[in-house]
């Protein structure tokens, strides 16, 4: 049989991370439209580049942790579904 995963994380983890990348997906596509518009002006390219840089490194330390966050709950989770697939397969092994 298959050791024991201990989880870390609470079991909704993956779900609000999950949840969080999607609202980014949806943000990244809605800015690809606004930077289509920004791109005819230099200036604005170059004040944005400004802006995002400062927020980025504002909240550097957010964003590597909830990096962190999303990398570890795909470990378990990938860790789990490996457990649940040995089991399977000693179950029909069994049989």
């Amino acid at each position: 049989m298959g050791k024991a995963v201990k989880n870390t994380h609470s079991g909704d983890s993956l779900p609000k991370e999950v949840f969080k990348g999607s609202i980014a997906s949806a943000i990244v596509y809605s800015g690809s439209k606004v930077m289509s518009i920004a791109v005819k002006n230099p200036v604005v390219v170059f004040g944005l580049g400004l802006v995002s840089g400062f927020l980025i490194h504002k909240y550097r330390k957010d964003i590597i942790a909830s990096t962190t966050k999303v990398v570890d709950a795909g470990k378990d989770f990938v860790l789990q579904q490996k457990e649940n697939l040995e089991d399977l397969v000693a179950e029909t092994k069994e049989s």
